[in-house]
């Protein structure tokens, strides 16, 4: 297993993590099997989606502040609960097929990180499991 840490510079922000997977695929002589990644945060998360276009991940941020506004009637003392209910709707996990010792993803897929309560130094951990 792999930490990495992340810097995120915005409170709402999602940061390509894609060649950091893909380099520790590598490292790791898996060649078939299965990557894990991981975000031990409550306010964070990771997802897959598109990456061709800068404006789908504008949206994404865009609808989720729409959905869940940073000001509401929280009862949370911290004063980031959109970031807690922005988290749990994106999740703090996602899984890719490893083949050929690299990532299955479709033509304009990538990974990202998801930050909702920022900016922070985060960490993101990483695992592949399969054949070598």
């Amino acid at each position: 297993m792999e930490i990495v840490t992340i810097e995120t510079t915005g409170r709402n922000q999602m940061i390509d993590i894609t060649s950091t997977v893909r380099a520790y695929v590598k490292r790791s002589g898996i060649k078939d099997g299965v990557c894990f990644v991981f975000v031990p945060h409550t306010t964070a998360a990771v997802t897959i989606n598109e990456n061709a276009d800068p404006d789908v991940v504008h949206d994404i941020l865009s609808t989720l502040s729409k959905l869940v506004p940073y000001k509401d009637n929280y009862r949370h003392i911290e004063g980031n609960s959109d970031a807690h209910v922005k988290a749990s709707l994106m999740g703090n996990t996602a899984t890719v097929i490893v083949s050929n010792g690299d990532l299955v993803l479709g033509t304009w897929q990538s990974l990202f990180f998801c930050e909702f309560d920022g900016p922070r130094r985060r960490r993101l951990m990483i695992k592949a499991v399969g054949d070598n």
